[in-house]
């Protein structure tokens, strides 16, 4: 039996979420956008120390599994969910859910009223299934390529 296991992040967390992040959309959301999107969205080569920055910053809920990281989420005090990402090695295990519940719970001792995020074409039905429905489509720019996504809002 696998333990999997939901903390804070630390510290030295930041290459491992890259991981998890990289291979998210390589491997996932690559069903659903292109080969330049997915390389526009997520490049091999990364600026270490603004990821590191925006790590800290957004200080995510991380999920490990047997001692590896495998998931991570974070939910900001407006109720903006910047990062939601599961590691495209390790889907379907319940790593997202689990990570939504979070979210929910955290959303509840911030008594915040709303959660929103701006959600990839792959993770829409995910976060429909959690109750959050569309609000806009969007067509944001990556490193000059056009990314679509939507911005969801799920009132609490």
């Amino acid at each position: 039996m696998s333990a999997m296991h939901l903390r804070r992040f630390r510290a030295g967390d930041e290459p491992a979420l890259y991981r998890v992040y990289f291979s998210a959309v390589h491997q996932i959301a690559s069903r659903d956008y292109s080969l330049e999107q997915v390389n526009a969205w997520a490049p091999a080569e990364r600026d270490e120390e603004l990821w590191g920055n925006r790590m800290r910053t957004i200080k995510p809920f991380v999920v490990e599994l047997n001692g590896e990281i495998v998931g991570y989420a974070d939910v900001q005090s407006s109720g903006y969910i910047d990062h939601f990402f599961v590691s495209g090695f390790k889907p379907r295990l319940g790593i997202g859910r689990l990570l939504m519940e979070r979210i929910h719970q955290e959303a509840e001792l911030l008594c915040l009223a709303e959660l929103t995020a701006d959600v990839s074409k792959t993770a829409e039905p995910f976060f429909a299934r959690y109750g959050f429905q569309v609000v806009e489509r969007r067509n944001p720019m990556r490193r000059g390529v056009v990314l679509h996504n939507a911005l969801m809002r799920k009132v609490l």
